[in-house]
């Protein structure tokens, strides 16, 4: 599992033998994710070189690939849903990584230095930077990273289930949002990857839940793997309305947002988890809103919860390795893309 490597001080680490270029995925140009040779970059101190694991795929970079992310940095190398093995570290770093360790990566890069930083928000950062979307990700064979964006990661957690963390990570700022309590009556939209990690993180806040999703397939398993009390079609919930007490809308689109709110009892809390388009438009009554006291939220990354992520992944209550259905390596990326885009199965994770 450990890279092979030499130890010249006790901040600076250069593996003995690491190659000149390395293959990555990169969005190249419009509507297009291109597989093309890196040059293996310089390790500044504060950085690490990871040797990349496993990476995600993830809707993100659906949106980077058709240009609707507006940040998004022309020809970034994609991939902000990682694990790897530390490689190699900067010299003067201050760390307690050793090289050879499993760490999962927090993608986002707050400024450190605006209002939202300094008062302990750091996820609402006014000038961020992301791995993956800004700066060059892990759908690659090698990544640098910031020293304190790397987690370490239990021994009884793979590097696939690992690349979890950073979903995960975002879902439970979002189940936190939601507030659950013991008993409550929870309906989540979308039985994707991130709709099955809220209702693992629901059912283990002790609520009964409902999830709704078009495909059969994933309705099954939300069912009899993971535990939903309820799996539905949309269909079946046309003349449902307030009828739970937290809503979690996982899909990204104005209906179904719409439908969740329409779904929330009187003084329920209702989560737009899924991300929508920047043209996307929902259409509610601010007196309805007024009426039954709601509460809509919305979650922005994540917040602090790294390390909740990978510690939820570790008690291996749920079984999260089963969110990933293809596995693929990175020369055959080509496929792992259309098989994302087709929308077959879950998690989609390529081993570079």
């Amino acid at each position: 599992m450990s890279d092979p490597s030499t130890t010249l001080s006790s901040n600076m680490v250069v593996p003995s033998s690491s190659p000149s270029t390395f293959l990555a995925a990169s969005w190249q140009k419009h509507g297009s994710i291109d597989l093309i040779q890196k040059d293996m970059p310089t390790i500044k101190s504060g950085q690490v070189l990871v040797k990349v694991a496993a990476s995600g795929l993830c809707g993100t970079d659906m949106h980077i690939c058709q240009g609707e992310t507006p940040h998004a940095a022309e020809k970034v190398v994609i991939g902000h849903e990682l694990s790897g093995y530390v490689h190699a570290i900067g010299e003067g770093t201050q760390t307690d990584l050793k090289t050879g360790s499993l760490v999962a990566i927090d993608p986002n890069i707050p400024c450190h230095a605006c209002t939202y930083c300094r008062n302990a928000k750091p996820h609402l950062c006014k000038a961020p930077q992301a791995i993956g979307v800004t700066t060059d990700g892990g759908m690659a064979q090698y990544v640098v990273v910031p020293a304190s964006a790397a987690y370490p990661v239990p021994d009884n957690v793979s590097p696939e289930t690992a690349c979890l963390a950073e979903p995960l990570s975002c879902v439970i700022h979002a189940v936190d949002m939601g507030n659950i309590k013991s008993g409550d009556q929870v309906a989540i939209l979308g039985a994707g990857p991130i709709g099955i990690m809220a209702l693992c993180l629901s059912i283990s806040s002790g609520a009964r839940v409902t999830v709704v999703d078009p495909n059969e397939a994933r309705r099954k398993q939300a069912k009899e793997v993971f535990g939903a009390y309820a799996a539905l079609h949309p269909d079946e919930t046309k003349d449902m309305s307030e009828c739970f007490d937290v809503v979690f809308e996982c899909v990204g689109r104005a209906q179904t947002m719409e439908q969740a709110v329409a779904l929330g009892k009187f003084g329920s809390t209702i989560v737009w988890v899924g991300v929508a388009r920047t043209d996307a438009r929902v259409s509610i009554s601010p007196f309805e809103v007024y009426r039954r006291e709601l509460t809509i939220r919305s979650p922005y990354t994540n917040h602090f919860s790294m390390e909740r992520a990978i510690n939820i992944l570790a008690n291996e209550q749920s079984e999260w390795s089963k969110i990933i259905s293809h596995t693929f390596s990175l020369q055959e990326f080509d496929q792992a893309w259309k098989t994302f885009k087709s929308a077959v199965g879950m998690k989609v994770c390529v081993k570079p």
